[in-house]
């Protein structure tokens, strides 16, 4: 726990708990709410072929993950971790256009 806590820059264990609470919310959230809109999309396990669901499933979480991620960081007062580590995300996923100049 200490060579994570050293390279994430943290220092006390309450903000390491606090984070890998924030990550297993986000996750669960995330994948919970694109099934949902898969479900009013009407696409589900029965009508679709497996490896497009989940193909479609994995777009849908993707984008959604680190706007989710920012918001939770920021209702658990971790945003000076998470905002730079969502922003990181979303410009290796091609969506960094979402933030106005390179140098934030």
């Amino acid at each position: 726990m200490d060579k994570l806590k050293k390279r994430w820059g943290i220092t006390s264990n309450y903000d390491l708990a606090i984070i890998f609470i924030v990550f297993a919310i986000n996750g669960s959230l995330s994948a919970k709410i694109s099934s949902y809109a898969m479900n009013l999309l009407g696409i589900d396990r029965e009508n679709t072929h497996w490896l497009f669901y989940y193909i479609i499933l994995i777009v849908l979480v993707l984008p959604l993950y680190p706007f989710l991620l920012m918001f939770f960081g920021y209702i658990f007062g971790q945003s000076k971790f998470f905002y730079p580590f969502s922003k990181k995300l979303l410009r290796s996923m091609g969506l960094g256009f979402v933030f106005k100049n390179k140098n934030n």
